[in-house]
């Protein structure tokens, strides 16, 4: 026992380094292994009816739905819909989850170490060091401040990411109702030529006519025909891609109506200005506040490897037992900067900088010179969608006004007026193609600002993720 006697204060240091080791347990590891099938089926099995889309639903419009399902899907559903099923916002999340733990990696402080070395011979010599890392020129204040614009970066970055996927639903739903509109012009137009056949039949039995006649406007009726079997083939690809983008599988649209408030009639010219537009495409674009974000984040580099020459210390409280003697000592250790001081990393932290800061400054001519051009190509698809209304409408409706007077008075005959129908069919789509590719400008110039120009649509996704996404999480972790 008097051996032990001289280790009384090592072994009561140990011990209650033991036991305070012992209570901050260490995280396990808990795997996460991925099936193949099992993923497939979990895909196959999504639905927009979907309880947990119901909440997230609730949590992200101006009210909660009064029904569920709803009766119909518009754009800022089908949107929501889309970030809470997208895999794309999964990746997203995790980076930004990443860039967010990023931070407490930053600012974790050094931990102590512990040298126990038994002489020989032993237990007559024994030598038990403890040094303490201290951080000097504030270098740890520095990595969490580039840490904390990297987390802001990543939260930009989900931010764009969920607009990207706003993006892709509103294209698609655009190219859904163009088709499905297509669909019943064709389908008008249909029965428009079955009577013009029926009419030049009659007139050939009378003599009117000759056969080629009659045979050209079936072949026309048989051409209308092929069109419309296209079209309604093209409506069911256009549903797929809109499944596509919101991230469930084609059969969860079956039975689903979607509604779109004035679909052909897109925002007049004069509710938008180019002033405002570019305005808002500097200020409002993610990309830009994500550049400026980076660039805070080089800033803080630099200054880290600027503190980094200024070298860290360690204090070294130790003790020493040598033939029944003991010997506290404390020792001071530091790395001396002669041979270099930190030249090469500071460097690359300025050419970073300065890389950073050219990319900032290209992102915003960037931003600038795409705002410009979507405002002047949807001006252009306006002025063509005027173009057909104030000139091809109106002289349809006034040639179409026209020959139903000079029928009943008996100056014209019902094939005149067919012929007449038939050009309203095609006025009317070629409308339609003009009203389509406005609204598709209309998106181009809604992506160059990154924020909705449909009135009541306030769906813009900011640096931090939408409401329930924790819960949402959760809820796909049970399922």
């Amino acid at each position: 026992m008097r051996i032990l006697d001289p280790y009384r204060p090592l072994i009561l240091l140990l011990l209650a380094m033991s036991l305070l080791i012992a209570c901050a347990a260490p995280r396990r590891y808990r795997p996460a292994p991925i099936s193949p099938a099992e993923t497939a089926a979990s895909l196959e099995a999504r639905s927009l009816l979907d309880p947990g889309l119901k909440q997230f639903l609730d949590k992200n419009l101006r009210s909660p739905l009064a029904e569920w399902p709803p009766q119909a899907w518009d754009l800022r559903k089908l949107s929501l819909a889309a970030l809470y099923f997208n895999p794309a916002m999964d990746a997203a999340r995790a980076r930004a989850a990443a860039a967010e733990a990023s931070i407490v990696t930053a600012g974790a402080r050094p931990n102590p170490t512990v040298t126990l070395a038994p002489g020989i011979p032993s237990p007559y010599l024994m030598t038990l060091d403890f040094e303490v890392p201290i951080e000097t020129a504030g270098k740890r204040g520095y990595r969490i401040q580039q840490a904390k614009a990297l987390n802001e970066a990543a939260k930009l970055d989900l931010a764009e990411t969920a607009w990207k996927v706003r993006s892709g639903v509103r294209a698609a739903l655009v190219d859904y109702f163009a088709a499905a509109r297509g669909v019943d012009l064709l389908q008008a137009e249909a029965g428009t030529r079955s009577q013009q056949v029926e009419l030049f039949t009659q007139r050939l039995e009378a003599g009117e006519i000759s056969r080629p006649d009659l045979e050209a406007v079936r072949l026309a009726a048989v051409d209308n025909r092929v069109a419309l079997r296209a079209a309604e083939g093209h409506v069911a690809e256009t549903r797929t891609a809109l499944a596509a983008a919101i991230g469930v599988p084609a059969k969860a649209l079956d039975g689903l109506e979607f509604s779109w408030q004035d679909f052909e009639q897109p925002l007049s010219p004069e509710s938008l200005s180019a002033a405002s537009i570019e305005r808002d495409a500097v200020l409002n674009r993610l990309d830009v506040r994500r550049g400026l974000e980076e660039y805070a984040a080089t800033e803080a580099a630099l200054q880290l490897e600027i503190a980094r020459q200024h070298p860290d210390i360690q204090i070294g409280p130790g003790y020493q037992f040598e033939e029944q003697d003991n010997f506290f000592v404390l020792g001071l250790s530091a790395t001396l900067p002669i041979f270099n001081r930190n030249q090469g990393p500071i460097a690359e932290a300025e050419a970073q900088r300065q890389e950073a800061g050219a990319r900032f400054l290209a992102t915003q001519a960037q931003v600038i010179a795409q705002s410009e051009a979507a405002f002047v190509g949807y001006q252009t698809a306006l002025g063509q969608l005027q173009e057909v209304d104030e000139s091809l409408r109106k002289i349809q409706e006034q040639r179409e006004r026209m020959g139903q007077q000079a029928l009943q008075v008996g100056e014209s005959d019902p094939i005149e007026l067919n012929a007449v129908v038939l050009e309203r069919s095609a006025i009317a789509q070629t409308r339609l193609a003009a009203a389509v590719q406005a609204r598709h400008a209309l998106g181009e110039l809604e992506d160059a600002v990154e924020r909705p120009l449909e009135p009541g649509d306030t769906l813009t996704p900011g640096p931090s993720a939408l409401k329930g996404d924790r819960e949402y999480e959760f809820q796909r972790r049970k399922r």
